[in-house]
């Protein structure tokens, strides 16, 4: 999309709408729900992204902010772009089936 739609649209993502039969995508984002689902997906990212020393925030409703160890920041408007950017801020590749990380995962639920 260009810059210009982007800035003019409503800023709903797809990952953030919520669908109902028979309705649009975007007419069934309830600003609430909507919140909620986001802070779960912030959630399930950092229980993959803190194995590797990084940490994701939401900021403002349309972006999300990702955090290194080492001080490093990027901003991230999709969930499609943020594994490019983690593996850039962390220097090397994310495998979600990393043995030790699901192992991790794994812990940190039974806890």
């Amino acid at each position: 999309m260009c810059g210009l739609c982007g800035v003019l649209g409503d800023g709903t993502h797809w990952a953030d709408g919520l669908a109902r039969p028979g309705e649009p995508l975007s007419a069934s984002a309830v600003p609430w729900l909507r919140r909620q689902a986001r802070r779960r997906r912030v959630a399930l990212g950092n229980a993959v992204l803190g194995f590797y020393g990084l940490s994701l925030a939401d900021w403002q409703g349309t972006s999300f902010v990702l955090r290194g160890r080492t001080g490093g920041t990027e901003m991230v408007t999709g969930l499609g772009e943020l594994w490019p950017k983690a593996e850039r801020l962390c220097g090397k590749a994310i495998d979600p089936l990393d043995s030790a990380l699901l192992d991790s995962i794994d812990a940190a639920c039974n806890e």
